[in-house]
């Protein structure tokens, strides 16, 4: 495994995600976020924990990074990527923003939004990773 590649993969998917949480979910859903003053933080409070959020996704996509170089296959990196954030997006989908929309009192609309988002936002996380993450070179026998 090729640790270095693995941590800037990471690392490009973490800055890309930043990028994209601002631009989807801080700007175009805020207006939706904020009809649920009581379940989701507003700009009042929010700003406060940004570095948590920002080291758990970190870490999060560290860890994503490491599951995608254990399963590499050896073809393209940007389809196996895909691939891979394709799947990572749809576990994101099912196992999160369906939870939430069953025990958060939301609306659909915000559920569907946050689901689509999510699948869009962790398939480019897988692409990126595909297209950064090389494993290391083997050693001649």
């Amino acid at each position: 495994m090729n640790y270095p590649r693995l941590v800037l993969a990471a690392v490009a998917a973490t800055v890309f995600d930043a990028v994209y949480g601002f631009l989807v979910y801080g700007t175009a859903m805020a207006p939706e976020f904020a009809r649920y003053p009581g379940v989701y933080r507003g700009e009042d409070t929010g700003p406060a924990y940004l570095p948590l959020m920002f080291a758990g996704l970190l870490l999060a996509i560290l860890a994503v990074a490491f599951i995608y170089a254990k399963g590499y296959e050896g073809g393209s990196g940007v389809a196996e990527g895909a691939r891979f954030g394709l799947l990572v997006g749809l576990f994101v989908v099912f196992a999160f923003a369906s939870v939430n929309y069953a025990t958060l009192n939301v609306g659909r609309k915000i559920a569907v939004m946050t689901a689509a988002a999510g699948l869009v936002e962790w398939l480019v996380i897988g692409t990126i990773i595909g297209l950064v993450y090389t494993p290391a070179a083997r050693s001649p026998r």
